[in-house]
């Protein structure tokens, strides 16, 4: 016991500690993300201020927020969820690989450099104490936090610095919900193994586990339940049904690259859009409104052989847009698309794909490859990668169409250009955004797609190429709101509410 000093002011009460929970996995693209904004939708239908958290994603899909900081698309859609604007404290450390070995290293929405894996792991602790004051600073304002983890707490060799799973999980006085994925098999032993590489205080902050993307009936499940508890003494709290056609975008290329884009051919007379697949492919999500279209069949393509007749071909965003370049002519991409362009296909360029497509790609600063190519040469522009990242969120109107399109940019690029204009702000013409050529084309905005008028008038432009009349039937609506409240009424019927709530203390 101690005695005030006379005079002297009393101590200022401690703020309780925000409620949090915390879904991390047995794998990556175990259903983590989506289990995030699943609780996030279900906490703020509730009635809770919640917000979602990751200390460090490593992601090649990213965004812009209004104040001109970079963060990860899975956290951007789990503020929605949650019905707040994206802010970088939501996702205050991201990586975006640009090598087998390398990634630039992103903290609270700036970059602070390039960094080999032996330099991030030495930079770790100044990460891990900026992501946990972005956390202190983002849990005051809320009633609520759910936080998500990265890859697995198990990997024993990321454990001794790791600052993304039980390390978080623990400053945020966070319990554990580990979620497995049955699709990929294995799950009930993935769960015990986990727990069994864990520390005792690791294991101490799991509180139960999550099956996801169940098929069949769950009554099934029931011994493989109890031998889960007979080794772990924790319970399975949920099983969570396998969700067709979500209509989320993809956190990161591990679902895309198992073919997350794959659908059947539509029946009906339509027109075919080909992306092509880039090694360093980022912002992929931006083909992503065109899915939701019935009269578009999108196909993903990596071999020249492959690419066939489409109306519509798009080079995506790209992480290291030089190594990209040169996998084009290794595999002969480059002649196929430039014979396309010349039949009169219509090829669309984004951020990194815009820059492929042009005359000049310098990389003085090293910033990527450290080298200068030819681009494709379909449209007459030069661009040089600069140190400064330009960040930022637009709204123009694209001029051909007269339609509104809004987006961000994320690039190093300068590019010059000597076309007419494409887009329009409420200042006049924008000249280094965009540029066309004939039916090639590109742009720095991400996004470019989601408007929904500017979508369909350049579908009913491929129509007309192909020789279709105008589509009559409903078109498409990019419009995540639906996606977050159907998949909140599947979980929530599946989840064990009243534990979580238990566990959160609310």
């Amino acid at each position: 016991a101690w005695a005030r000093i006379v005079g002297a002011p009393a101590p200022r009460p401690r703020r309780p500690r925000t409620p949090a929970l915390m879904f991390q996995g047995t794998c990556s693209d175990a259903g983590k993300s989506v289990m995030t904004a699943a609780l996030c939708r279900i906490l703020l239908q509730d009635g809770v201020r919640v917000a979602p958290f990751k200390a460090q994603n490593m992601s090649l899909n990213s965004f812009v927020t209004a104040d001109g900081r970079e963060m990860g698309r899975a956290q951007v859609v789990q503020a929605q969820a949650c019905r707040l604007d994206p802010d970088w404290r939501m996702n205050p450390v991201l990586l975006k690989p640009s090598s087998d070995v390398g990634s630039q290293v992103i903290v609270e929405g700036r970059p602070v450099g390039n960094m080999s894996v032996e330099a991030y792991v030495r930079y770790k602790p100044e990460a891990f104490a900026r992501a946990t004051a972005a956390y202190d600073s983002l849990a005051a304002e809320v009633d609520a936090v759910v936080l998500e983890g990265a890859g697995s707490p198990a990997e024993v060799n990321l454990k001794s610095h790791d600052i993304v799973n039980m390390a978080m999980a623990r400053h945020a006085g966070a319990p554990v919900i580990l979620v497995g994925d049955i699709d990929r098999g294995g799950v009930f032993a993935s769960f015990v193994g986990t727990m069994e590489v864990l520390s005792e205080w690791e294991r101490a902050r799991v509180a139960g586990f999550l099956v996801n993307r169940f098929r069949g009936r769950e009554a099934l499940l029931a011994p493989a339940f109890d031998t889960v508890r007979a080794h772990t003494g924790r319970p399975v709290i949920g099983v969570v049904p396998h969700v067709p056609d979500l209509g989320l975008p993809e956190e990161d290329s591990v679902a895309f690259k198992k073919g997350g884009f794959a659908r059947p051919r539509p029946t009906e007379p339509h027109v075919e859009v080909v992306l092509i697949d880039l090694p360093h492919i980022s912002n992929f999500t931006d083909v992503e409104p065109f899915l939701l279209e019935p009269d578009v069949h999108v196909r993903v393509v990596a071999e020249a052989a492959h690419v066939g007749t489409p109306d519509l071909v798009i080079l995506p965003g790209s992480k290291n847009v030089l190594r990209d370049l040169f996998f084009l002519r290794k595999t002969g991409l480059d002649g196929v698309i430039a014979a396309l362009a010349a039949a009169g296909t219509e090829i669309v360029g984004i951020c990194g794909g815009f820059q492929i497509l042009g005359r000049r790609l310098a990389d003085p600063h090293g910033i990527e490859a450290g080298e200068t190519a030819a681009g494709l040469g379909l449209l007459p522009i030069d661009t040089v990668l600069a140190p400064e990242k330009t960040l930022t969120r637009r709204t123009f109107t694209h001029l051909p169409s007269g339609c509104e399109v809004y987006g961000y940019e994320i690039h190093h690029g300068r590019t010059a250009t000597s076309t007419e204009p494409l887009f329009a702000d409420a200042a006049g013409p924008v000249p280094d955004v965009a540029a066309a050529r004939g039916r090639v084309w590109g742009t720095y905005v991400h996004g470019v797609f989601d408007s929904d008028a500017f979508r369909h008038w350049l579908i009913e432009r491929l129509r007309a190429r192909r020789g279709l009349g105008p589509c009559n039937g409903p078109r498409g609506c990019y419009d995540l709101e639906p996606a977050l409240d159907r998949l909140a009424a599947v979980v929530r019927e599946r989840l064990d509410m009243d534990f979580i709530y238990r566990l959160l203390g609310l």
